[in-house]
């Protein structure tokens, strides 16, 4: 950032303020640097298809959701500046009725957090421009630092209610739901964000591998939420022992038999990745087949398929290879997807449409 955007000023401001209080903070500083009438930041809703304008209630447009001094503004993002702006990760500057808007994207690691925008007296050099894109970069880890400790950005994302399974669930979800590093791009989603139960996904990067899983209990609700619960809490505590992957597996499938009611399971796959030689390793305990796009062709890959887990823990899984090569486009789904197939969404034919797509 250029001398005018000190970051240590700007970071020194944001742990002075309260947790609540950090983007504020930001939006503050951004505005007396660049002389905005307007600072606002954006949050990417959980449904995906709207960002919210976190602010004040005192100023806040009728409709808006606002929980005491609290205002969440809903936003559609179809066919906005803003949906542009997050899907394409490239800053948006236009002249509008209010003024010179300039929207640039929130971002970490390929995480779309939100998008900032400012309202500018006049059209900002190319030194500004840079200068206000790293400050929403910045203000990327502000969030992610600052969201440990308050409620605020994750009550501005619900535009819709949470059941209690949903809840439970979204504890067992990663905190970021997209990772790009120099081997390799990751992003998983939950459709719908607010009702689902069971199904979970997980990853853990170190230095010489990506653990990816996907898993789905038995049930609806809160019952399966539980028993997602205590799945992938096993496996991430077998995981962070530092174990093979057989072993990982054999004792969180143990743990599940032994703490779960009888004829409770759940249906997964476990892959890990070498990152130094690109060979990967798989387990399917009952799950559907993933997807693999290749050369502009999807298949399913043909994998043995195990009991789930929790049905019979003495009973070693087949750890397999997983056909993988460079280039290749891989789709982990649960049996929703497939409920939902023939009415709403073709899965192999959308991953073959959107092959151009990051």
């Amino acid at each position: 950032m250029s001398p005018r955007f000190d970051l240590r000023s700007l970071l020194e401001r944001v742990e002075a303020a309260p947790p609540i209080d950090a983007v504020a903070a930001v939006a503050d500083q951004l505005a007396v640097l660049t002389g905005a009438s307007e600072v606002s930041f954006l949050i990417a809703d959980f449904s995906g298809h709207a960002l919210v304008r976190l602010g004040r209630a005192t100023h806040a447009p009728d409709g808006t959701r606002t929980v005491g001094p609290e205002a969440a503004e809903t936003l559609p993002l179809e066919g906005t500046a803003f949906a542009q702006v997050l899907r394409t990760q490239v800053a948006d500057v236009s002249v509008t009725e209010r003024g010179v808007c300039m929207i640039v994207p929130v971002t970490d690691r390929g995480d779309a957090i939100g998008v900032l925008e400012l309202v500018l007296p006049e059209m900002p050099d190319e030194q500004v421009q840079a200068d206000i894109r790293a400050a929403g970069h910045a203000l990327a880890y502000v969030i992610i630092a600052n969201r440990r400790h308050t409620d605020l950005f994750e009550w501005g994302q619900r535009t819709t209610p949470f059941s209690l399974a949903a809840e439970i669930q979204r504890r067992l979800l990663p905190s970021a739901f997209t990772c790009e590093a120099g081997q390799f791009t990751l992003a998983g989603w939950l459709e719908p964000a607010a009702t689902v139960g069971g199904d979970t996904f997980d990853y853990a990067l170190d230095r010489d591998s990506l653990q990816v899983s996907i898993s789905d209990a038995v049930g609806h609700e809160v019952g399966a939420a539980l028993l997602a619960t205590l799945l992938v809490g096993s496996l991430r505590n077998e995981r962070r022992r530092g174990l093979p992957l057989a072993e990982q597996l054999h004792n969180a499938d143990a743990a599940l038999a032994a703490h779960a009611a009888p004829g409770q399971f759940v249906t997964g796959q476990v892959m890990r990745v070498d990152l130094r030689t690109g060979r990967a390793q798989i387990v399917n305990a009952g799950h559907p087949l993933p997807l693999r796009l290749r050369a502009g062709r999807v298949e399913e890959v043909d994998l043995h398929i195990d009991l789930p887990f929790g049905v019979e823990p003495e009973r070693p899984f087949r750890l397999q290879e997983f056909p993988l090569r460079p280039g290749d486009r891989v789709v982990f789904v649960t049996d929703g997807m497939q409920e939902r197939n023939a009415a709403e969404l073709d899965v192999a034919a959308a991953l073959a449409d959107s092959a151009a797509l990051h």
